[in-house]
């Protein structure tokens, strides 16, 4: 049985499908709509992220030469840094300014 928190990062079928439509179907970094997943998450599932449509975006797998979402999870962090400007820049874009990274966190009650 899963706990809550992992329910709670988990992203859902229909979390996937609203954001690949509100991504427009491509990378939220680079724009690259050739092998590219909504299944990222801006705030990690380790640090309690949500798998929330505002928690999750699109982006290039392993399969790209970009590999958006590998160096924004593993790479450094001068890459994660300018990948998540890019990020929230357009989360507000979306969302407007009252998008907020730590409103993306899981809370216990």
């Amino acid at each position: 049985m899963k706990s809550k928190r992992s329910k709670a990062t988990n992203i859902s079928k229909s979390v996937k499908d609203k954001v690949w439509e509100r991504d427009n179907h491509r990378c939220v970094v680079c724009g690259n709509s050739y092998n590219v997943m909504p299944n990222a998450h801006i705030l990690s599932r380790a640090k309690g992220g949500l798998g929330i449509e505002t928690n999750i975006v699109t982006m290039c797998t392993n399969l790209t030469p970009n590999k958006c979402h590998e160096k924004y999870d593993n790479g450094t962090k001068e890459q994660h840094d300018a990948i998540f400007k890019i990020i929230a820049k357009y989360m507000k874009s979306v969302y407007g300014n009252d998008w907020n990274i730590d409103d993306q966190r899981y809370r216990k009650l």
